[in-house]
């Protein structure tokens, strides 16, 4: 049982674990780790949640997972309606969509990866790799105690279907964001940044050093039945959540919970002109701009003469010269800030 609500349970040092809701009962809630999060920095958190977790939730299980087919292997075995307490970024939430999807887990997140983009549309905070090194632990209780115990709400979820370079149909979930064009290409970029870069300092170098090799798509683009653009394109951007590439406000209206995606379509821009839009994007005042649209839809449908790149996440798919994207109205349980 947990303190109650004028009690606190006190960790090693004298800390104590701040009082919060009670999840209702259910199964036991498992931490799941991803110890490449941060370029395998996360992995030294493990000790820590050791410590720290017994006294927040005994029952709790504690499971580091290196692959994603483990991590398909240990979230596919756990009870329906099991808390999935995610400690990572993006790339981890989408790696692990499909088995919390199929296991009709509950999803909280400890948000340290290095986009984030989930976590912020969810209200949560980052957690700073330094709020935890330096040995205090605190900062980490609180964002634990509250993935384990608040209570969880439906948030929307997309789904990317297309084929790929082999010909073989492809279908993907999606948390925050699918990229076609030239956001896609700065995610492929990003494998190859220096490790020292993190966050949205990473984006923006793969940023600058695609606009060197920058090139516009030709792409027909629908929404829900009706044409949207037809021609050259610098991209195709569809959000569930506010921000993408670590903290950019691509779609500051969207909401992660409205049964809707929002798409970003920027027309054809030269080098000059990506690079004067660039800052646009970084403050959310993009919209307004001629060669930008921005809408909202359930259906999406792309294609275009030759492969364009995909991202999903933040992650690399590949190449298609087709696809189709649609919303899944809250067709996943996640514990949200407020």
């Amino acid at each position: 049982m947990f303190a109650g609500p004028d009690h606190q349970r006190p960790l090693r040092g004298g800390r104590s674990v701040p009082p919060q809701h009670v999840k209702p009962s259910g199964p036991p809630p498992c931490v799941l780790l991803n110890p490449h999060a941060q370029g395998g920095r996360v992995a030294r958190l493990w000790p820590v949640l050791q410590r720290v977790l017994p006294a927040l939730d005994p029952q709790a299980s504690l499971r580091s997972l290196d692959t994603p087919a483990e991590a398909a292997r240990v979230i596919g075995a756990l009870p329906a309606g099991t808390r999935v307490v995610a400690v990572g970024g993006d790339g981890t939430l989408h790696r692990w969509l499909p088995a919390l999807m199929t296991a009709q887990a509950e999803l909280a997140v400890v948000p340290m990866g290095n986009g984030n983009d989930v976590a912020r549309a969810l209200g949560l905070v980052p957690l700073r790799t330094a709020e935890w090194v330096s040995g205090s632990t605190d900062t980490l209780v609180r964002r634990l105690a509250h993935a384990l115990r608040a209570p969880a709400r439906p948030i929307d979820l997309g789904r990317v279907e297309w084929t790929d370079a082999d010909g073989q149909p492809q279908v993907r979930p999606f948390i925050s964001s699918l990229t076609v064009g030239f956001d896609s290409a700065v995610v492929r970029r990003t494998l190859d940044v220096p490790s020292g870069l993190r966050g949205l300092p990473r984006y923006l170098w793969a940023t600058l050093g695609e606009l060197v090799h920058l090139r516009n798509w030709s792409l027909t683009v629908t929404a829900d039945g009706s044409a949207v653009h037809q021609g050259p394109a610098l991209m195709a951007s569809s959000l569930n959540t506010p921000t993408f590439g670590a903290g950019m406000p691509a779609a500051p209206d969207a909401r992660i919970d409205d049964g809707q995606l929002d798409l970003l379509l920027a027309g054809r821009f030269g080098r000059l002109g990506a690079l004067g839009m660039l800052p646009r994007l970084l403050t959310g005042t993009h919209r307004g701009h001629a060669r930008v649209q921005m809408l909202r839809y359930r259906e999406l449908a792309i294609s275009s003469p030759a492969p364009v790149p995909v991202a999903a996440d933040g992650e690399w798919l590949g190449r298609t010269a087709r696809l189709r994207v649609v919303v899944q109205p809250a067709a996943l349980q996640a514990v949200r800030q407020g």
